[in-house]
């Protein structure tokens, strides 16, 4: 494998992006590109910095996103989003012959109801979500934007699912945030305060799967060197848990002594989400971090930025 070919990490600041980073690194790749990254919504921006830039591996893992509350309030934001970012990168990338490109879809790219663990096949064979539909629907557009560039042009663009990511770099806030980094927020917040209860959206029984920001950096890493089909591939640890399960976890770990309620009034979502990896795993993937240790790390991650802004 050639270390020093060079390496476009769309979204380097965000969680996915500096994990992918982190794993390029470590495994001794130096062609890593440093260069200010472009508004990726806009076509002109992205074809000059793929013009400038030349790179010949590309991981897009950008776009705008959030929790079922985010998704609820700007559907357009989303799905305008994301398909532009989408459809700008993997097209600059065809037109200046970028040699291999990995697009990260979403879990919720799969029907509402599918029969669990999700298998790759089951891709619109069903109705999705609705509180997710718009960003879904766009999520699916990159899927479909790699089979196509690849069927017509013969870019060696290959699609993949992660499941629920987490980790440092996670978006913290509360509107945009998604389920673990939410629930860290508000029982450190709550715990600040002494607060004596904390509410969690929907009624605590849909089941999640969850993976560390570095095991997915180090999976993408992994697709990247070794996998080369035009079929869809998950990415997923095999360990799921409830979102009540979850809750009283990062409960021990903010060190949260008040109640945790339930506000069956709101959504659930899906009501099981857990993908079948078995493909990847069959090629001699798995994750290595322990899910509490990585809990721990993600929250030190969070409370080391929370000191930064007070100082400011």
């Amino acid at each position: 494998m050639n270390k020093n070919i060079r390496i476009y990490v769309a979204s380097a600041d965000k969680a996915i992006g500096a994990a992918t980073i982190k794993a390029f690194e470590n495994a001794g790749y130096t062609g890593i590109l440093r260069a200010e990254e472009p508004n990726l919504a806009d076509q002109a921006a992205v074809n000059f910095f793929f013009a400038e830039e030349q790179p010949q591996w590309v991981v897009l893992a950008a776009g705008k996103s959030g929790g079922i509350s985010y998704n609820r309030k700007y559907p357009a934001d989303l799905i305008y989003n994301n398909l532009m970012v989408e459809a700008n990168v993997i097209n600059s990338a065809h037109e200046s012959g970028v040699e291999k490109l990995l697009y990260l879809a979403s879990s919720c790219s799969y029907p509402r109801l599918c029969k669990q663990p999700i298998k790759e096949e089951y891709l619109l064979t069903g109705p999705l979500e609705p509180t997710n539909q718009p960003y879904a629907v766009a999520k699916i557009a990159g899927i479909e934007l790699c089979r196509a560039y690849r069927k017509q042009h013969g870019d060696n663009f290959i699609a993949a699912v992660p499941t629920n990511y987490f980790g440092p770099g996670d978006d913290f806030s509360p509107e945009n945030s998604h389920v673990i980094g939410a629930l860290i927020r508000r029982m450190h917040e709550a715990r600040e305060i002494s607060a004596p209860k904390v509410e969690i959206w929907g009624t605590g029984s849909p089941r999640r799967e969850f993976i560390y920001s570095e095991d997915l950096g180090r999976a993408c890493m992994f697709l990247l060197e070794k996998y080369e089909s035009a079929d869809l591939i998950n990415i997923s640890t095999g360990y799921s848990l409830s979102i009540g399960q979850l809750s009283e976890i990062i409960k021990k770990v903010v060190g949260y002594q008040g109640e945790l309620t339930f506000d069956t009034s709101k959504p659930d979502g899906m009501p099981v989400k857990e993908l079948d990896a078995s493909l990847l795993t069959g090629m001699g993937w798995k994750a290595e971090i322990d899910f509490y240790d990585a809990l721990r790390s993600t929250y030190d991650w969070f409370l080391d930025q929370e000191f930064k802004n007070k100082e400011i």
